[in-house]
């Protein structure tokens, strides 16, 4: 088989050195960036974070499946994709130890703020000790939108640093409270009740049409005075322009991200010299992820070659 991987050769944590090494049999093209010039003569792409829209499709002579590296297939037409019978599947993250590692860079993050990050930095340059004071996160409430793997996994870990946790699910939100041990839950349309009760606000969900610029100027004016906002979903969960318009006016404290309104983003943004701890969209990234990752590609792979049902589809 011929398989394109859309990004560049190390990206995702080395996935596409491992399936190299399981399949040697098969050709692995990687197209150096987030992004293809055509899908002719491939069997299989791994699109990782390019478009793959109708016409693309519409050209490919011989794909028969697209297998994402990870949940998010926000950028592939699934139903293109499905009147082409082309198969698509993606990895949950709670079966491939992605959520947990993405749940584990969360806490990073919030933590990293809190604790005045940059100011640590600066008072190790100047040779200042006992500065900054930050703030503890014991005792905090923590607003979860999205109770998924991801949600799930930040639940898990954030009961040991005994914060109170409420959340916001698309449908049964009492149930998921009672099941996770949350102080409250609601559907989306209670997300200002969240916003105004939390010190951390954490998003956890997909970029769809309902989720896009949730966090737009409306939500950051409903938040409560100086809460911190991480985005662990996708960067089109929060208006750029409002989040820059809160950093700026100190509504709020700081933001923790690993996902951008464009990526890469540009280093320059004036975004960056605010109170913004950041990643490079590593947060999945880790020896245990990638790993659950490659297990289930190549399984798929398998089943593909032998003609059988493909894991987890989605078109």
């Amino acid at each position: 088989m011929k398989i394109l991987f859309a990004a560049q050769e190390d990206a995702w944590g080395g996935v596409l050195h491992l399936l190299r090494k399981k399949f040697p049999q098969h050709d692995f093209v990687a197209s150096g960036r987030f992004g293809f010039d055509t899908l002719k003569g491939f069997d299989v792409l791994i699109p990782t974070m390019a478009a793959v829209k109708r016409e693309h499709l519409d050209e490919a002579d011989s794909l028969r499946l697209i297998q994402q590296c990870g949940a998010g297939l926000e950028n592939v037409d699934l139903q293109a994709a499905k009147e082409l019978v082309i198969k698509v599947a993606n990895v949950p993250t709670d079966i491939s130890g992605n959520a947990d590692s993405v749940a584990e860079l969360g806490i990073y993050l919030m933590v990293g703020l809190a604790r005045r990050f940059r100011e640590m930095a600066q008072s190790m340059a100047s040779r200042q000790m006992g500065t900054p004071k930050g703030r503890a996160v014991k005792g905090k409430t923590v607003g979860i939108i999205g109770l998924g793997g991801i949600g799930r996994a930040l639940i898990k870990r954030l009961k040991a640093f005994d914060v109170r946790l409420i959340g916001i699910k698309q449908s049964e939100p009492e149930k998921a409270a009672a099941e996770l041990g949350l102080g409250w839950a609601g559907t989306p349309d209670k997300l200002d009740e969240l916003l105004e009760q939390s010190d951390f606000v954490v998003l956890c969900l997909p970029a769809t049409d309902r989720s896009r610029n949730m966090i737009d100027r409306k939500a950051f004016a409903a938040m409560r005075r100086h809460p911190f906002l991480i985005n662990l979903g996708r960067g089109g969960l929060v208006d750029r322009e409002a989040l820059l318009d809160a950093l700026s006016s100190g509504q709020i404290a700081g933001a923790g991200l690993d996902v951008f309104w464009e990526e890469p983003p540009d280093p320059l943004d004036p975004i960056f010299s605010y109170n913004v701890l950041t990643t490079p969209h590593i947060a999945g990234s880790t020896d245990i992820s990638t790993d659950g990752i490659v297990t289930v590609m190549s399984e798929n792979f398998r089943r593909l070659e032998a003609g059988g049902e493909i894991l987890h589809r989605r078109a």
